[in-house]
């Protein structure tokens, strides 16, 4: 409309103006109450004789401005518009209306909907029948009725957080209209719903009178379509439908409350339909991202919901050893802890007793545990593992000494693995390490690039199974797996076939490893998984949780929405039955957002439909100057009031009466914390348990300890033989250990005590469970138990046979994870941590002592076993216990067999040997000793 036209919407409001020549008689009529002044008594005197005087009529700058005011309001009701529309409707048939009521229409949906009651309003003046429909509604009624009833169905009408579906909308008009319809109005968003959206020549094809496509311009009209958590940012992919002009676009990070945690911006260039941001955070924030919105733009579009693959996993650590301090480099999961620390929450137990870390740990609902070198686990473990990982967890082995030692039987290992390891570079072995090969077209590491520099040199190998190439995830060059899995219900088991630390294997100190376990943890649940709850199923349908509104508001009402079933062969898009949203439980969720990722908006085409009439919502051409004289005449009430509340004298008064507000905010400060002083110290708690003397008595010195049997004799020749062993350490060293202690490995704490003796009794009660866990928990934390078995004598004739006493012995490691052993090699730290020893005899000699095997006893003759430097289980029959066992005169109490005082001395020998390796470790295989040692030996 060109020009600047002028009009009253209610024009007979305007003959209210007739009035104002009596509203002016009757301002002039009421004058203002007269002012009231308090004079001093001098000042009574002086006018006492004159007489009151009240105004006639009010001044006439008053009456003028009263005036004013009510001309305003009745001009206002009367509803001067500029520019205002002219009712063009044809009378040859019913109008229709056909509104896009989807995300895009949020941000001027009220202009869509003046704009359709003024179309209403002319269908109503000219007594034309309305037929209306909504593009995004899943049901239309479109049969032609009354105006009334289409201005209620509109104003009952909000946005969906829909793409419309004008095809559904078109067919019920066309299903609906007997004959040509007169009007046809498409108020439409102005985005193509689908790849060439011909809605308006089929609105064309109907053959209306006239077709009018009235539309906004686009401007507010944004969405973002994908967001990528980088390794520095999270990227932020977003769309436009008017790219004329350059934009700059805020984005806020969301955490689950609704809270913002980060912000980034976006940025368009001139005629950019897309574009894309970031958004700078930790990882660790970027992890807790819940949803990612546009600032000053409230559209389901704008806001793109993240579900449970952006959030970070709880994962839990087991070891089969303790870690070392003094050397983290060595523990099985000190690379384990550096690849995954920036990408999830990691857990380790409070206790290294497995029977009681690991249900601690499932009581944490992790998503991921992960074991380094964990063999045997206690048998009421295995139970609540596999419900975990058949409800969904997922749990991640590395091998090791200990595994390869394990029975090819265990349940949590997803191939049968032969027994033993293998090894790259060694005798009746391979001729050299080998390196990796591509990584298969399936699984989780399908896409990474080949890994270049990384040699496998020991691994523990897979029995063939026709299925094994399928749960292969990594292999070496030559074919053998190097990662296998196993699916079990809705979780899986995955197994490295080499260490967790560098002594194997390259991988663990390449980038590979870092992406590689990444990837793993990605696959896993986020949500937690517990070991109670039913078994999960990973096909099925998921419940709406929380569905987004039109103006990208979370909500709980969920209305009509059916449970979205997964698909893995396509990706999920947005419709009538799945809005967007989230779909799952607290305890999980999948995203759904508005727009596919990747979604580009382009504008709608009508240059196919032939004339085509098109304009633009009412708000921009045409509008109303009701609200601006509504506004100026209540600034002129406003004044009026002023003026009479001036006139009338009540400032003056308001501030004399504001010299009486003078005092009462003192009264507040008033001391309550006095109570605290009124408890003497005499009345305090003690906090002190049973049994807290005898742990403390135990602190000051060393102590050795032994295992009670509960058979007399055998205990007092362990409690003899271990205060033999103290009273010599304390003559020959500058160690001075304290006496004996006895111990119940059932209920006693062992943490306080390097070295445990065991005496072996087969006619004594078998340990129970708990014993036999914590002796298992105290050797991976660090602790040393050595094992006697006392019966060297009596194997000498058949070895072929255990003794009673060995049978028990085997008895007792088959609940323990215990590591490969060997006996003690020449040039071991034992051999040399005080004496120099090449035999370790007690009250007999013929049984080796028997460690823990080295892992790589051809290049370092000094290596040990484990990361601290100490083997964690010694196992002997030489009886030491017997050969240091003395009286109270310090006379010894059993013979040597054969007798020779000369052993007696080496078993001495051999126990203070054992005390130093436990209490220094490997410090005596440093190279600073080696002079001395070859000064010793005389060479």
């Amino acid at each position: 409309m060109s020009g600047l036209s002028f009009a009253f919407a209610s024009p007979a409001i305007l003959a209210a103006l007739i009035l104002l020549p009596a509203i002016w008689w009757l301002l002039r009529l009421t004058p203002p109450q007269p002012r009231a002044e308090v004079f001093p008594p001098l000042r009574i005197l002086a006018t006492i004789l004159k007489r009151e005087e009240t105004p006639a009529r009010s001044p006439w700058w008053l009456t003028l401005l009263r005036m004013l005011l009510a001309a305003l309001v009745i001009l206002a009701i009367a509803n001067p518009m500029f520019n205002p529309r002219t009712n063009t409707l044809s009378g040859s048939g019913p109008l229709v209306l056909m509104i896009d009521n989807s995300w895009a229409s949020v941000s001027d949906w009220e202009r869509r909907v003046r704009t359709a009651d003024a179309l209403i309003d002319d269908a109503d003046a000219k007594g034309i029948p309305v037929s209306i429909v909504f593009t995004a509604e899943q049901g239309n009624d479109a049969t032609p009725g009354a105006a009334t009833a289409a201005r209620d169905k509109l104003h009952a009408m909000n946005p969906r957080p829909l793409v419309p579906d004008r095809q559904r909308a078109a067919d019920a008009v066309k299903a609906a209209l007997n004959g040509k319809p007169g009007t046809i109005a498409f108020i439409s968003d102005g985005i193509e719903s689908k790849d060439k959206d011909d809605i308006v020549s089929r609105l064309a094809a109907l053959q209306p009178s006239e077709l009018r496509l009235i539309e906004g311009d686009g401007s507010d009209i944004l969405a973002i379509t994908g967001a990528a958590n980088a390794s520095k940012d999270m990227t932020v992919t977003a769309t436009r439908l008017n790219g004329a002009n350059p934009l700059r676009l805020g984005l806020t990070a969301q955490d689950s409350q609704g809270r913002p945690i980060a912000a980034g911006s976006l940025t368009f260039a001139g005629g950019q339909t897309v574009a894309t941001g970031s958004i700078a955070a930790p990882f660790e924030m970027r992890n807790d991202f819940a949803r990612i919105g546009i600032d000053r733009n409230a559209s389901a579009g704008s806001v793109y919901l993240l579900d449970d693959g952006f959030r970070r996993r709880r994962v839990a650590l087991l070891s089969g050893q303790a870690a070392d301090e003094f050397q983290p480099i060595l523990s099985p999961l000190y690379y384990i802890q550096r690849a995954l620390q920036p990408y999830a929450d990691l857990i380790q137990p409070n206790s290294a007793d497995l029977a009681k870390s690991i249900p601690e740990l499932l009581a944490g609902n992790p998503s991921v545990i992960i074991m380094a070198d964990v063999g045997r686990l206690p048998q009421e473990s295995y139970a609540p593992l596999q419900r975990w990982i058949q409800n969904g967890g997922t749990l991640v082995r590395f091998a090791g000494p200990r595994l390869a030692a394990a029975p090819a039987d265990d349940p949590l290992v997803p191939v049968t693995l032969r027994q033993g390891e293998r090894t790259f570079g060694g005798a009746l072995s391979w001729a050299e390490p080998q390196p990796l090969a591509d990584f298969p077209s399936f699984g989780p590491f399908a896409g990474m690039p080949k890994t270049i520099n990384v040699l496998v040199k020991r691994q523990v190998l897979a029995e063939p199974t026709p299925d094994l190439a399928e749960r292969t995830w990594a292999s070496l060059a030559d074919g053998t797996p190097l990662v296998t899995e196993k699916q079990m219900q809705a979780g899986r088991i995955v197994l490295f076939h080499v260490s967790a630390e560098p002594q194997w294997s390259d991988l663990p100190i390449s980038g590979d490893f870092v992406e590689m376990l990444r990837r793993i943890v990605q696959l896993s649940r986020s949500g937690g998984v517990t070991s109670t709850q039913g078994t999960a199923k990973a096909t099925e349908a998921m419940p709406p949780y929380r569905l987004l509104t039109a103006k990208g508001v979370l909500t709980s009402e969920i209305g009509s929405a059916r449970p979205l079933e997964p698909n893995s062969k396509e990706t999920a898009i947005a419709n009538f039955d799945n809005p967007p949203g989230l779909y799952g439980s607290e305890e999980g969720f999948t995203a759904l957002n508005v727009l596919p990722r990747g979604a580009e908006l382009k504008p709608l085409d009508a240059s196919a439909a032939g004339t085509v009439a098109r304009e633009g919502l009412i708000g921009g051409e045409a509008w109303s100057a009701k609200p601006i004289l509504f506004t100026l005449a209540f600034l002129i009430l406003l004044a009026d009031s002023l003026i009479v509340l001036f006139m009338n004298g009540a400032f003056p008064r308001l501030g004399s009466s504001t010299k009486t507000i003078a005092g009462g905010a003192a009264m507040l400060m008033l001391a309550v914390s006095v109570a605290t002083f009124l408890h003497p110290a005499s009345a305090l708690a003690d906090d002190s348990k049973p049994g807290d003397d005898t742990i403390y008595s135990r602190l000051d010195k060393t102590h050795l300890a032994y295992v009670v049997t509960g058979e007399s004799d055998v205990d007092h020749v362990s409690e003899r033989g271990l205060a033999g062993l103290s009273d010599y350490l304390t003559y020959r060293t500058t160690l001075e250990p304290g006496p004996p202690v006895g111990l119940d490995p059932a209920k006693d704490e062992l943490a306080f005590y390097p070295l445990i003796y065991w005496p072996i009794s087969a006619t004594a009660p078998m340990p129970s469970n708990d014993a036999i866990n914590r002796i298992d928990a105290y050797m991976r934390n660090g602790g040393t138990v050595l094992f006697d078995t006392r019966d060297a004598l009596d194997t000498m004739g058949d070895t072929s046979t255990p003794s009673p006493n060995g049978q028990r012995l085997q008895q007792i490691l088959a609940n323990l994870d215990i590591p490969p052993l060997e006996p003690v090699p020449a040039g071991h730290v034992l051999t040399k941590s005080f004496y120099l020893l090449s035999s370790f005899p007690g009250r007999y000699a013929d049984s080796p002592l028997w460690i823990e095997a080295r892992q790589d006893t051809r290049r370092d003759g000094n290596a040990v076993a484990s990361s601290d430097g100490v083997t964690p289980i010694m196992i002997t029959g030489n009886d030491f216990a017997g050969a240091w066992a003395v009286d109270d005169n310090g006379a010894p109490l059993l013979p040597t067999v054969p007798p020779d005082e000369t052993q007696r001395e080496y078993a001495y020998r051999t126990g203070v040997n054992i005390m130093m390796y436990m209490l220094t470790g490997n410090y005596k295989s440093d190279q600073v000793h080696i002079p001395d040692i070859l000064q010793r030996l005389g060479q």
